[in-house]
């Protein structure tokens, strides 16, 4: 069959029959399918996350309709933030489905049409309405990400062997960051200096397609049914979410997980800085390139590390990778005249989007790797809940901005991304998580 020809050279195929023993018999015979499916699924969201991104596309979409800036700055903590709130009440939902894709699917399509009706309200309103109309949206799509990241974990989980989900989560993102380069220059070379709202929308409509198609590839994984009982309401889930933050090792992953939220809380700032350091509309091609290169070159070696190294090493390296991106900012900010041209800021959102790509594919890895079937809807929803009251935390440091300056506020971003990889690496590694 084409997808175990497929499956053989997206893969390293060694070891195959010890990482079978982590999934049912049934299951590790379609995992070649299933395998090629979901980097099917990954790699369209992936290009669809960028051409839709709230630190960038958005947030200019909203400078070109005219909404008030303090919208902007929302952005990314609504998205972040809002697609993990509410996964701790939907695990037991999630535990109570014997085959939980179609969780997954459903969020799809409704992040499909959330994405669509943003990009008429681009087109058909202007200031204050359309920012309300965009962030409102926002939180819908924010919200079924959310409940679909709870049952990607336990789909992955059985259906794909030990010992491939790093590869997996990597070959998304690598695809996903070469579609990327390729809409980017795309962008630059079709007359990105003329870029407005018309293209803004144009963007979030074709990353609204991206999710339908997304969700098709989805529905046809070969999911066996599971373990479905042992469901709980939202008041249980909480009473065992105390008892998970008992686990010194969870607790130590969790610390570490929550100060590596710089990274991705960081890339609007950077964009504001580069607007100040003399960036312009048309060079956000240019900008979308470079986080498809970071995708493209990071996300194979960081699948590579955590399979055969260590997940937890993978959120250190992210962490200082993080860093380094902050730190070349701060040194542009200061070179000759103060303007710098966006081939030489471009390789801070290349950094970034290396650490984002280590720090979110080593947290994945290590929370799949750590947990079991009947346990890892909760470990999950749990862990991205908190995050996500972080990140609404976090979204408050714009005020520092404001108040103290941008450069300030990147120096604190920065301590928080050296602070996360310190803890990453004081932190368990993943098969120690629940006894570290």
């Amino acid at each position: 069959m084409w997808e175990r020809r497929v499956y053989r050279l997206l893969t390293d195929a060694d070891g195959a029959e010890r990482a079978c023993e982590a999934i049912p018999e049934a299951a590790c015979t379609e995992a070649p399918r299933s395998f090629v499916l979901n980097t099917i699924n990954g790699a369209a969201t992936k290009l669809a996350e960028q051409l839709a991104s709230p630190g960038l596309v958005l947030a200019w979409l909203l400078e070109a309709v005219g909404a008030p800036l303090v919208l902007v700055g929302w952005l990314e903590p609504v998205r972040q933030g809002g697609s993990m709130l509410p996964q701790l009440a939907v695990s037991a939902q999630v535990r109570r489905r014997a085959v939980r894709k179609w969780l997954w699917v459903g969020a799809g399509l409704v992040q499909a049409v959330a994405l669509a009706l943003m990009a008429l309200a681009a087109i058909t309103l202007d200031g204050l309405a359309a920012g309300l109309a965009v962030l409102g949206l926002l939180v819908v799509f924010a919200m079924a990400s959310g409940i679909g990241s709870v049952a990607f974990s336990d789909v992955v989980g059985k259906t794909i062997p030990r010992g491939k989900r790093g590869q997996l989560l990597a070959m998304r993102a690598a695809i996903g960051g070469g579609l990327t380069l390729l809409a980017g220059l795309a962008l630059r070379l079709g007359g990105g200096e003329q870029a407005g709202r018309g293209t803004y929308a144009l963007l979030v409509l074709v990353a609204a397609g991206l999710w339908a198609l997304a969700a098709l590839a989805f529905a046809r994984i070969s999911e066996l049914p599971g373990a479905s009982e042992g469901g709980r309401n939202a008041l249980s889930e909480l009473r065992d979410a105390r008892h998970l933050l008992g686990q010194s090792g969870f607790r130590r992953f969790m610390l570490a997980r929550l100060a590596l939220l710089a990274a991705e809380l960081a890339v609007p700032y950077y964009a504001l800085h580069a607007r100040r350091l003399g960036l312009e509309t048309h060079d956000l091609g240019i900008v979308i390139m470079a986080v498809g290169i970071a995708n493209l070159v990071s996300s194979p070696i960081w699948g590579r590390v955590a399979d055969r190294v260590s997940s937890r090493r993978v959120m250190v390296l992210g962490g200082l990778t993080s860093v380094a991106a902050s730190v070349l900012a701060l040194v542009l900010a200061h070179l000759g005249s103060g303007r710098v041209p966006a081939l030489l800021y471009a390789p801070v959102f290349l950094l970034a989007g290396l650490a984002i790509a280590g720090i979110r594919l080593g947290r994945k890895t290590y929370l799949v790797d750590a947990t079991h079937d009947r346990d890892r809807p909760l470990y999950v929803s749990l862990s991205n809940t908190l995050s996500g009251v972080a990140t609404f935390a976090l979204g408050g440091l714009g005020v520092i901005a404001q108040t103290a300056g941008l450069e300030i506020l990147l120096v604190v971003l920065l301590a928080l991304s050296l602070g996360g990889a310190l803890l990453a690496q004081l932190a368990p590694e993943a098969e120690e998580m629940a006894t570290g």
